[in-house]
């Protein structure tokens, strides 16, 4: 079978963000004197954007949608000005992405991050990959495991479905890939758990970076 397209997540997959999405979480529940978390917490908060993140931090007696709007509003603030503090690629990330644009494969990011912060990660930590499309969350335009980000990035690079791989870390980039129904690789060094992708059936599960090149 033969790919044309690979299609990466960011957080988890890429990238490692975990340590500056907890430090400005950190920082606005400070603010207002709430209950810090754990590592293994965020890591269990992440994956379905910002919003989400901020809500699953806040006590449930406070997740209103005026006080999480607020909260998210300094979190993207925070952020967006620190976001590269401790974020890192993964080992054999930057690699895997040369070899790919090397074989002539293009490659695409779709992440639940929003647009600025995703366009902004890409640009500082792979300036010289030509992608294909970086596309996060926008307005108006459901987040995956809803498939339009898939879809948009199909329309706008016009390569066929099962010429498509969909690289992730999570349950929800699994589902996102057959939603839209593209071949998936979940890879064990994320945030999530690989159980959790063995759950969501992944089609197959790296633990490398470069066991990706094998399922081409």
């Amino acid at each position: 079978m033969k790919t044309d397209l690979v299609i990466f997540d960011l957080d988890g997959t890429l990238l490692n963000t975990i340590g500056d999405l907890a430090r400005a979480c950190e920082v606005v529940l400070q603010k207002r004197n709430l209950p810090q978390h754990t590592y293994e917490e965020y890591c269990s908060f992440v994956g379905n954007g910002i919003m989400r993140l901020v809500e699953r931090a806040l006590p449930e007696e406070l997740r209103t949608p005026d006080f999480v709007a607020e909260v998210r509003r300094d979190f993207v603030e925070y952020y967006t000005a620190h976001i590269d503090s401790l974020t890192r690629p993964y080992e054999g990330v930057t690699a895997l992405l040369d070899e790919l644009t090397r074989r002539g494969i293009r490659v695409a990011v779709a992440s639940n991050k929003f647009q600025a912060g995703t366009e902004k990660l890409v640009r500082l930590f792979f300036p010289h990959i030509e992608f294909a499309a970086v596309l996060g969350q926008r307005e108006g335009v459901a987040l995956k495991p809803d498939p339009q980000i898939v879809d948009d990035i199909l329309s706008l690079t016009g390569i066929a479905r099962d010429r498509v791989l969909y690289v992730g870390d999570s349950g929800v980039d699994m589902l996102t890939a057959r939603a839209a129904g593209v071949r998936s690789v979940g890879v064990s060094w994320g945030f999530r758990s690989r159980e959790e992708l063995v759950e969501s059936r992944a089609d197959y599960i790296a633990d490398r970076a470069e066991e990706i090149l094998s399922r081409l």
